[in-house]
């Protein structure tokens, strides 16, 4: 019975994310319903010192990089180097590569730093106009953007800024740019194999007759002309991120030690930081501000304009990205309290390889909250403590614990119900029957790269 409240509390959440209800709201409903039916005199104290507790951590902890992220990506937007990196990416691979150049431009844009979301309005347009001039039925451009936004870039390549391979230097005391091998050769079996996937699924159209097909006239978005902006000072902004990001990463460190403690003024006793635990997020959140810095110097002129627009857009996506994945959280920390998630994490706990268990984990409860921030977050925070033991037992490095679960989390999070998967359908116009086939092949790669991965490790020992 325990473990039917679990499932039916996970269900019911899927279920409302799905039918595009606020997670924020339904969260904290799924879980206390479950508390409610398990032990009703601990809802109340539940809701404080488990829900709430754990949302606000995670807000403490993300919220700036959710911020400066969104921000970031905002800017680069108005300056209008986005536009002069698309130019740049169809210039170097010709209009006829359509479906290599959308991934391309995507994979810039999101390991730069900017917003997985920003990157699908800001690449639609572009993406629209290349496959109907080479005659591409558009039910694969969400596939192609899924492939250059959602994947490799996210989570996989080391040293990326997004959320997903923030998160876990938190649980492990690890950087973004843990298990640099391992996660190379993960993004490019993923980036490989996904192309040949698309490949074949242009080729089935063609043979089929089919062409790009009809636009809906409220669909047909004219892609602005391209500022003059040459694309080596557009990318200036990306490139200050990445290497902003691995150089603090080893200098804060350096400059703190780690812990650090000050006093103060007013105060009585000293406080301590664990610089280990926070080295890595100070470290995105500086290198996106440097970002930011660069874009307002080199195009202050053309941001100025919409700035307080485009900054209140910027913060309202932030708050809601945040806040979505904190309630999850918070979900997670309830759930992991309840006498039926110890049957999951007991039955998890018997794989014999403690990757594997990491990874099924994380996977699992990613797709089931349709989010790879939210699922791992609730897959770490309950079981990170088990992992870490195993994983020492085993003399299994914390970077590729961190690895795994940052890969893991962008497997299967892609089912239906996922934020992500649902804006990306309705930015393009199509349904979940026209193209989801296409963006569930891709999760599928995904999923299997962290297996190529774990594999790899076992075999070589390569980290």
């Amino acid at each position: 019975m325990s473990l039917l409240i679990v499932l039916a509390a996970l269900g019911f959440l899927m279920w409302v994310a799905y039918r595009g209800a606020s997670v924020i709201v339904f969260a904290p409903v799924a879980a206390l319903l479950a508390v409610l039916v398990s032990a009703p005199l601990e809802v109340a104290p539940a809701f404080s010192a488990l829900f709430l507790e754990r949302m606000a951590e995670f807000l403490k902890s993300y919220f700036p990089v959710f911020l400066l992220g969104a921000l970031f990506g905002k800017l680069i937007e108005l300056s209008g180097f986005a536009q002069s990196i698309v130019a740049a990416v169809l210039k170097l691979l010709g209009r006829e590569r359509a479906i290599p150049a959308v991934v391309l431009v995507c994979a810039l844009l999101t390991y730069g730093g900017v917003s997985l979301f920003v990157v699908v309005f800001a690449v639609y347009p572009f993406a629209v106009e290349l496959f109907r001039r080479t005659d591409i039925p558009r039910r694969l451009i969400p596939g192609t953007i899924a492939l250059g936004a959602f994947t490799f870039t996210m989570d996989s390549l080391p040293g990326t800024p997004q959320i997903q391979n923030v998160i876990p230097t938190t649980f492990f005391g690890t950087t973004t740019w843990a298990a640099a091998t391992l996660g190379t050769v993960g993004a490019v079996f993923i980036l490989i194999t996904g192309l040949l996937y698309l490949a074949r699924r242009r080729r089935q159209a063609a043979a089929a007759g089919e062409g790009f097909g009809v636009l809906p006239p409220d669909l047909a978005t004219p892609v602005a002309e391209a500022p003059r902006v040459h694309w080596a000072l557009a990318l200036a902004p990306l490139v200050v991120v990445g290497v902003a990001n691995r150089l603090l990463t080893s200098a804060i460190k350096g400059l703190y030690g780690d812990k650090f403690e000050f006093t103060p003024a007013g105060a009585s006793a000293a406080l301590t930081v664990n610089v280990t635990k926070w080295a890595a997020i100070w470290a995105v959140e500086a290198a996106l501000l440097l970002g930011i810095l660069t874009v307002v110097l080199f195009a202050f002129g053309r941001v100025r304009q919409h700035f307080t627009a485009g900054s209140k857009a910027a913060v309202s996506g932030a708050l809601l990205a945040s806040m979505n994945t904190a309630s999850e959280y918070g979900f997670g920390a309830v759930i992991a309290s309840l006498p039926g998630f110890l049957l999951i994490s007991d039955a998890l706990k018997r794989i014999p390889s403690p990757l594997v268990g990491e990874a099924v984990s994380v996977t699992t409860l990613a797709g089931i909250t349709g989010s790879a921030s939210g699922g791992m977050g609730l897959a770490l925070g309950a079981m990170a403590s088990t992992f870490i033991e195993q994983a020492k037992a085993g003399h299994i490095p914390m970077e590729v614990l961190h690895r795994v679960a940052a890969m893991a989390s962008g497997g299967m999070d892609t089912l239906p119900h996922n934020g992500a998967v649902i804006t990306l359908l309705a930015v393009t116009g199509l349904t979940h029957r026209e193209s989801y086939r296409d963006i569930f092949a891709i999760t599928l790669i995904k999923t299997a790269a962290v297996f190529v991965v774990i594999a790899l490790y076992t075999a070589t020992g390569l980290v």
